[in-house]
């Protein structure tokens, strides 16, 4: 064969392999819903009614035995015509899910995408209360109902997963994003208490280390949501009691600065120091800016001015000094925490481990996190102030 025929071989090769490679590249997993079918003997149901539900795919060889809970996010309802509304969505109701969910990130099956969980059972859990799997209430004013059920919620899915292989977990990792990531916070030490006393157990919040701080009117716009959601939807009988009973307002445990302090089993944190969702509805929520003179800001942090950086960089300074205490004395606790405008960062592929994802001191998240739970390395990962980071990708919703 001379040089021009193997070369025409070997495209004709190529060319016939292409659809082959590009379905394998684009190939996504898609996990079928599960509802928890005897939900209603516990109490448990979606601010409308229905059935709780999770998506379970299973582990295989040597990570068979051990488990991935994820929380899914979604923000919250804190009044009554907020919880009605929602409870026609997605985020009320498994009536309204998708029926399969896309598993990527800290989920993927994939070992070269996800080497350290790939082949462990993985389940996301849906989110359909409202008050981060923490509330045990009802409204029922005779012509509308509302099931506040998310402590009921939780305890179902776990009681619904432990006879599938739950109870005799290894190694297991108790995660979530966002209102998720709020939650794993709440139930980190109560998910422990499920599991066998020789299992290693952990916990990671992603994006759910939400800030009790003032706007830039000086207003508490997310201490005053927080006090609204736990109110409504019986969430302080849930919080941990040692918090409570050491704080003049109970509810603030709601928040996880406050609630870290007491948590016992070993705690990674994953966040942004300029999160977007505390950057839009925190500090500078619409309200403290009726004249929009933070939209382009908000839009893209380049076009920030010199004053709304500063505001930036101490949001970021009040954040770190709500960690420091648990940056200098937790010895098994993790942190990363970058300088992206991101928001959730463990289920995305391009965020959690890809040859681009964003990194700190030459560290992807993914390996941050392996280190901290199967390496025992001491991993705290603090990024420099924005923008020093060119790695990020400033994801702006």
């Amino acid at each position: 064969m001379n040089a021009a025929v193997e070369i025409v071989f070997i495209l004709v090769l190529l060319l016939s392999f292409a659809p082959w490679l590009i379905c394998a590249k684009d190939r996504r997993l898609e996990v079928k819903m599960t509802l928890v079918q005897n939900a209603s003997v516990h109490g448990a149901f979606c601010l409308d009614g229905s059935l709780p539900a999770y998506h379970l795919h299973r582990g295989f060889g040597a990570g068979a035995r051990n488990w991935l809970l994820q929380f899914e996010g979604g923000g919250w309802c804190n009044d009554i015509p907020s919880c009605l509304e929602r409870a026609q969505t997605r985020r009320g109701s498994t009536r309204y899910m998708t029926k399969y969910e896309i598993f990527s990130g800290i989920l993927s099956n994939n070992a070269s995408l996800n080497p350290d969980f790939y082949n462990w059972n993985r389940v996301k859990i849906r989110y359909c209360d409202g008050a981060s799997f923490a509330g045990n209430a009802k409204f029922d004013n005779g012509t509308s109902s509302l099931y506040f059920r998310g402590q009921k919620i939780w305890e179902a899915i776990i009681l619904d997963l432990l006879p599938k292989g739950l109870a005799n977990a290894r190694k297991a990792l108790l995660s979530g994003c966002s209102a998720g990531g709020l939650a794993t916070f709440l139930h980190c030490d109560e998910f422990t208490k499920y599991l066998p006393n020789n299992a290693s157990v952990k916990c990671l919040s992603d994006a759910g280390f939400f800030l009790d701080e003032r706007d830039i009117s000086l207003n508490h716009t997310m201490r005053s949501l927080y006090k609204e959601i736990v109110e409504l939807q019986g969430v302080e009988q849930n919080l941990d009691k040692n918090c409570t009973k050491s704080l003049y307002i109970p509810e603030l445990c709601f928040f996880p600065q406050y609630a870290l302090r007491y948590i016992t089993t070993p705690f990674f944190i994953l966040n942004s120091a300029y999160d977007v969702f505390q950057f839009h509805h925190i500090l500078v929520p619409p309200s403290a800016d009726p004249r929009g003179h933070w939209n382009r800001c908000k839009l893209n942090p380049a076009a920030c001015n010199a004053h709304q950086i500063d505001v930036l960089q101490g949001f970021r300074s009040d954040m770190l000094s709500a960690l420091r205490f648990f940056f200098a004395s937790s010895r098994r606790g993790g942190m990363f925490i970058n300088s992206c405008f991101a928001h959730c960062q463990s289920e995305s592929q391009d965020t959690w481990f890809a040859v681009d994802s964003p990194r700190v001191h030459n560290k992807t998240i993914a390996e941050a996190v392996g280190d901290w739970y199967f390496r025992g390395r001491v991993t705290k990962e603090i990024d420099c102030p924005y923008p020093c980071n060119n790695s990020c990708h400033n994801l702006i919703p």
